[in-house]
């Protein structure tokens, strides 16, 4: 998986797409990384509409990229959450952390 990301006004989107595991880390924290230090950027989403699959590793991702929004003081959303997806969200109540669109 290569996330892409797309820049409207001052939102962010992270677009992922395939099983979102280890394998994305380094991706994703770099694409992550670059619209954190974007100072025009306010809102960050993380695409999940062509996502299959996520496992633990993911969900750690998730969770250290929202410490590291909550310190650059933008907001996060989790957004087009597939059935499969939002089932691994749900279970680990990421809806009690997470804006989940």
């Amino acid at each position: 998986m290569t996330p892409t990301v797309q820049i409207e006004g001052d939102v962010g989107r992270v677009v992922l797409s395939g099983q979102f595991d280890f394998s994305a880390h380094r991706e994703f924290r770099q694409v992550c990384e670059t619209l954190i230090s974007n100072p025009s950027i306010k809102e960050v989403l993380v695409d999940f509409q062509n996502v299959n699959y996520l496992d633990s590793s993911a969900l750690g991702m998730l969770l250290l990229l929202k410490e590291k929004i909550g310190a650059a003081s933008k907001s996060l959303a989790l957004v087009n959450c597939r059935d499969s997806v939002k089932q691994v969200l749900d279970i680990a109540c990421f809806g009690k952390i997470f804006i989940i669109r």
